[in-house]
């Protein structure tokens, strides 16, 4: 049997005593991985982290994902380092171009591959406790080390991306690629092969490298209701993702896409409704898994044959039972299924 494991990707919008108590119940229900979202302005993601590493005592610990730019490389394998010591050996490094924030941060996104390439060139050094003079193009570094050693040198790093070249960027350096919104054969057979180019550059099997489907998530014993009540969660994440879509052959009307790419990224609930209703059911099916256990776990089983490790998703709340009603769904009642049909 093919070795499935799973994700919970959650914002920074929980309190801390909510946050501590959700930790312990993934854990219960079996979830591999908590991975937070760097996400401006929302809880602080290494101290949210540190909180469930101490409410917890198996369950990987992810970043997903921070970016080079709001937060110097060097500070980021200092905190995930810290993370790693506090966890005993739980933390996961993912790492993005990023978006949320820079507008308000005066941040101009430049030449993400290249940023994100260097960001992974650069933690790697430090992370072996050893002095390192770096000097990118994209991220600078003189004369410096960490002023402790780090318990793991080999601290997995995974790439977070849509992009060719964030992809290929990913096969070639990283343990792992996140791939948002690739919920179909095609979307996954695209991303696949871009992660292989890097890998045929670096001269690594592209079976190497965990690749992780990042997918928004409701589950209910209504399929359409699990539709409608994750269709403005989707669409948010939309717009970076149109290109990825159409290229992995989704259909996108001319005049939604425009809409889509002025809209851009937001937290509006107001904005996101309005365009969610416009967003017909078949993108809605492309980018994310909803519906009832069955047709979810028929979903999983056909992206992992694909080639997909783990299934991380994003959970929107289920009309039974929130996020906890889909969190706990998904856990035991969809992947018991996935895992039989993978037998």
């Amino acid at each position: 049997m093919k070795l499935i494991t799973t994700g919970v990707l959650l914002m920074g919008d929980l309190s801390a005593k909510d946050l501590a108590s959700l930790a312990r119940r993934l854990e219960d229900w079996g979830y591999d991985y908590i991975w937070l979202a760097d996400e401006r302005f929302f809880r602080e993601i290494y101290s949210s982290l540190t909180l469930c590493a101490l409410n917890t005592k198996n369950i990987q610990l992810g970043v997903c994902v921070t970016d080079p730019y709001s937060r110097h490389p060097a500070l980021t394998a200092m905190a995930i380092s810290t993370l790693d010591e506090i966890s005993e050996g739980r933390a996961v490094l993912g790492i993005g171009a990023g978006v949320s924030g820079f507008g308000e941060l005066g941040i101009n996104r430049a030449r993400p591959a290249l940023a994100m390439r260097e960001m992974v060139g650069l933690i790697r050094k430090l992370m072996t406790g050893e002095r390192v003079d770096f000097q990118g193009r994209m991220v600078q570094f003189n004369h410096g080390a960490l002023n402790f050693t780090p318990i793991r040198a080999d601290l997995p790093i995974y790439v977070a991306s849509n992009g060719p070249r964030g992809l290929q960027v990913a096969g070639e350096l990283a343990d792992g690629a996140i791939i948002s919104g690739c919920a179909e054969e095609a979307s996954v057979d695209y991303a696949k092969e871009l992660v292989s180019t890097g890998t045929g550059k670096a001269g690594r099997d592209v079976a190497e490298v965990d690749l992780v489907a990042r997918l928004n998530c409701c589950v209910s014993t209504d399929g359409q209701a699990a539709r409608n009540a994750i269709r403005t969660a989707t669409v948010r994440s939309l717009p970076g993702h149109l290109n990825f879509g159409t290229a992995a052959g989704m259909e996108v009307a001319p005049d939604l896409a425009a809409s889509l790419r002025q809209m851009g990224y937001t937290h509006d609930d107001s904005t996101l409704a309005d365009m969610a209703q416009r967003v017909p059911d078949h993108i809605i099916d492309a980018m994310s898994l909803s519906g009832t256990p069955e047709e979810v776990a028929q979903r999983v089983v056909r992206i992992v044959r694909r080639g997909i490790n783990q299934i991380l998703v994003r959970p929107s709340p289920s009309p039974e039972g929130g996020i906890d009603g889909t969190l706990e769904a998904f856990a035991t009642k969809v992947m018991p299924v996935v895992r039989r049909e993978l037998e």
